[in-house]
């Protein structure tokens, strides 16, 4: 994959290299709502940085050998979240990478510490209209929204998940704008999180 180094803000000309080599083994984790993005940003992250991107609720169908929607039906929530829970745990031996996650993971205690260990967390932060307008295009795939009212429910959701997304190290706005351009952010951001700028990258510090 090609790199492309961030072109905007105090860390322009900072190339994937440079992040990945900071991060060392760690991983770069997506959390937040269904609809936030993650998957969609979050290959187009691992692209820029040339790491492979990992999606955990694919990894988790392929383990189940079933989708996550027959997941619910036939063995319920409960069951679910432990095998998520397992799953997330056996990805972040993996880094680098980028990996996105479900959007009620994070609420399980033992990930969160995982994800503190091994990883960098991006809480992916979408007002509830934009979250409604993404879901409602696939909201069949959407177990936890198969109510008489999915906004009603989706608001619940994110105001009981809101005060563990915002235990992430960086909170970034997903937003309708080109998805590009929220990697970008997320790059410069990452290098200040990091402390990497094209100076250490010139310097070699």
């Amino acid at each position: 994959m090609t790199e492309i180094a961030v072109q905007n803000g105090s860390n322009a000309g900072v190339s994937g290299g440079a992040i990945r080599a900071a991060l060392g083994r760690r991983s770069i984790v997506l959390v937040g709502m269904m609809g936030a993005g993650k998957s969609s940003i979050g290959r187009r992250l691992a692209a820029r940085l040339a790491v492979p991107f990992v999606d955990a609720d694919s990894e988790i169908e392929k383990a189940a050998g079933m989708s996550i929607a027959d997941i619910f039906a036939r063995h319920g929530e409960a069951d679910f979240r432990s095998g998520e829970a397992r799953v997330i745990a056996r990805l972040l031996e993996g880094g680098p990478q980028v990996l996105a996650t479900g959007g009620g993971a994070v609420m399980n205690a033992d990930t969160r510490a995982a994800i503190k260990a091994k990883a960098v967390s991006i809480w992916l932060n979408a007002e509830i209209d934009v979250l409604m307008r993404r879901i409602n295009k696939r909201k069949n795939e959407r177990p936890l929204l198969q109510t008489s009212d999915p906004a009603a429910t989706l608001r619940q959701l994110l105001a009981a998940r809101e005060p563990t997304y915002s235990q992430a190290d960086l909170t970034v706005e997903s937003r309708e704008v080109p998805h590009e351009s929220i990697v970008i952010e997320i790059i410069s951001r990452l290098a200040s999180f990091l402390n990497v700028s094209a100076a250490t990258q010139r310097t070699g510090e």
